[in-house]
């Protein structure tokens, strides 16, 4: 008895109802929706097994999960890197469910699958994510505090962020004390959070052996050297170091066509986050209290030509080489020599 041709089925996962499409063999549909919930789901998909195809968000990582454990082959797509889906002019729920199954039916490289992180590796990434969006708001707040302040014809002195309640309050005009009073209530309760979580992130950094290796270089922190770690997660899954750089959408976009060879902006696939992080080492590493090394050396060659964007390029650029860095350190194991090269030039090479 031959094993019957399993079914495709194209699924488009919306925040509460999601749309099925059911490919069968002879090319023919059906559609359906159901409830975006661990239930609906379950009762849905307890079938005979299916190959099902879905598009990455919110929900892909549990629905990929609970579908695998019912047995079926999972494949989830990039849209980035499907025109068909993120670009059509005919764009719905219905037509994106088809689309899905239809080309994981012809060819799933079609789809440029990926491969969604562990669940821990991703409940710790979203500790880092947790801090990011508090510091976020309290920069907001603190901004907010010395625009009023300056209304009223006053300035507040510079601090750090942390020192911010406690070098400005008493300086206040006395009448923007009742509207302020609310808002640096807020700050110091964000400040004590983020204390907490800066040291839940230190006891999570020490449970991954690898994190030092690849936290070498001057100017990578915790917070940038875990979230490297967490989100690449597995070293082996590039065959050469410098693939990273696209990975974090680093790595600029090329029009290329006949005799035309431009090239553009960088893509920004990727996770954003990191990618910020990323820039943001790169920028103290080129910045005045940024230690020598080849890669410093680089980077400010690099900024010393080409114009005004010159600076904002290095920067960019340095960032990319730095994800290169740290991966190849992360295979390797090797300990850090900031300094190989004799020469910027040299180090370009």
């Amino acid at each position: 008895m031959t094993n019957p041709i399993i079914q495709t089925i194209g699924c488009d996962l919306g925040d509460k109802w999601s749309t099925i499409y059911v490919l069968e063999q002879e090319g023919t549909g059906k559609r359906e929706r159901i409830r975006t919930t661990p239930d609906a789901m379950g009762q849905y998909f307890r079938r005979p097994a299916a190959h099902v195809v879905l598009e990455v968000g919110t929900h892909s990582r549990w629905v990929a999960s609970q579908l695998r454990e019912l047995g079926h082959r999972v494949t989830v797509a990039n849209p980035r890197r499907v025109q068909l889906i993120s670009a059509s002019n005919s764009k719905s729920d219905e037509t994106d469910s088809e689309l899905l199954a239809r080309l994981g039916r012809a060819d799933e490289k079609l789809l440029a699958p990926i491969e969604h992180r562990g669940r821990q590796a991703h409940a710790d990434l979203e500790q880092l994510k947790a801090r990011d969006i508090l510091v976020r708001m309290r920069t907001t707040l603190t901004n907010h505090v010395r625009a009023v302040v300056k209304a009223f014809g006053g300035r507040l002195p510079k601090t750090t962020s942390e020192a911010f309640v406690k070098k400005t309050k008493a300086l206040l005009p006395a009448e923007l004390v009742p509207s302020l009073e609310a808002v640096y209530e807020a700050i110091k309760a964000i400040d004590e959070q983020v204390k907490r979580l800066d040291q839940g992130i230190e006891r999570t950094a020490s449970r991954y052996p690898d994190f030092k290796v690849v936290s070498q270089p001057h100017g990578v922190g915790t917070l940038t050297g875990l979230a490297f770690l967490l989100t690449v997660e597995d070293k082996t899954r590039f065959k050469k170091s410098r693939m990273v750089g696209a990975f974090f959408g680093l790595r600029p976009r090329r029009d290329q066509s006949g005799e035309v060879d431009k090239q553009l902006h960088i893509t920004k696939a990727g996770d954003p986050f990191v990618r910020r992080l990323l820039v943001n080492c790169a920028n103290f590493i080129l910045g005045p209290f940024g230690k020598d090394s080849d890669l410093r050396q680089w980077g400010l060659a690099m900024a010393k030509r080409g114009g005004k964007n010159a600076r904002r390029r290095a920067k960019v650029a340095v960032a990319r080489k730095l994800a290169v860095l740290m991966h190849r350190l992360w295979v390797t194991g090797e300990d850090y020599a900031p300094l190989r090269q004799a020469t910027p030039a040299a180090a370009s090479a």
